[in-house]
């Protein structure tokens, strides 16, 4: 698999998780407390979804993903 999977995460607030979904992998909806864990989870989910979905237009073993994160916060400023 030469090109790499798109993965989106954003932070739930109200959760407290990185939520995870893809428009490259079908199904893909996971969430973890930290990005480390949701990396642990995606390494396992996506080759299990891809081949769920008779995704075999490549043999290769290695399937390349790209994770982008958002989180949006506040800060406040000292002084104004």
């Amino acid at each position: 698999m030469n090109k790499a999977l798109f993965i989106h995460a954003e932070w739930d607030d109200e959760a407290r998780v990185w939520v995870a979904t893809s428009d490259d992998v079908p199904g893909l909806a996971t969430e973890s407390e930290t990005v480390e864990a949701l990396i642990a989870k995606l390494e396992v989910l996506i080759p299990e979804l891809l081949d769920a979905n008779n995704n075999h237009t490549d043999t290769s073993l290695d399937v390349p993903f790209e994770l982008l994160t958002r989180r949006f916060q506040t800060t406040r400023r000292r002084h104004a």
